[in-house]
């Protein structure tokens, strides 16, 4: 089993985040809750741990993995180009469950992209997600906590059921809110593309986008 991380009467929840952001920096893998699901989270400008995150998960190279960060302002270094559209979207739903997929800058890994020279991100509206990302100071894979093919996870007793050997600490923050994931949308493309309508409706992509 995982060191299970999880804040009570003799330790607090900034003493867990310390601790997780310890582990990712050693190169480590933790599960973590976010807004949607339990995720995996590595440090995701170390090359070693993110590799990590395909052997465990089971998945294919061929598989892009998104990542967090704990505020737009440090978006710029990662990506080539913010068009106009992705800043109303980020205005209107960051932070929240809206990945935006950019053309991704020379400081990405390739094993992020799956060699697309895109990269998803988001902005997580889930205070332990989010002090993560921030006390880590890089961004934060997020890709579920679960093997390829088999369901999400939205507590820490389903994610140590299902890969609970496999990580090196699971952050128990409670239950997440479960149901549908972050939508996920492309803006690299003229006019956007919606790749998975998740909690954010495609309705209130175009409401926000006009079309």
């Amino acid at each position: 089993m995982p060191k299970i991380l999880k804040a009570d009467k003799n330790i607090s929840e900034e003493a867990v985040v310390s601790r997780a952001t310890e582990i990712l920096a050693a190169g480590g893998v933790i599960a973590y809750p976010t807004e949607t699901f339990y995720g995996l989270g590595v440090d995701a400008t170390n090359e070693n741990a993110i590799r990590k995150i395909f052997d465990l998960k089971g998945r294919n190279f061929n598989n892009p993995i998104s990542i967090i960060i704990d505020r737009q302002e440090n978006l710029g270094p990662l990506v080539s180009e913010v068009p106009d559209c992705a800043l109303k979207l980020m205005q209107l739903f960051w932070p929240g469950p809206l990945t935006i997929v950019f053309k991704a800058s020379a400081e990405i890994s390739p094993l992020l992209t799956a060699q697309t020279s895109k990269i998803g991100m988001r902005v997580s509206s889930h205070p332990g997600a989010l002090a993560i990302a921030k006390k880590l100071g890089h961004p934060l894979t997020a890709t579920s906590a679960n093997l390829s093919g088999l369901a999400e996870c939205s507590t820490a007793l389903e994610v140590a059921a299902q890969i609970g050997n496999k990580i090196d600490a699971l952050v128990d923050l409670g239950k997440t809110a479960g149901g549908l994931g972050s939508t996920i949308i492309d803006v690299t493309v003229n006019p956007p593309q919606i790749l998975r309508e998740g909690v954010i409706s495609r309705i209130s992509i175009g409401q926000c986008l006009e079309f």
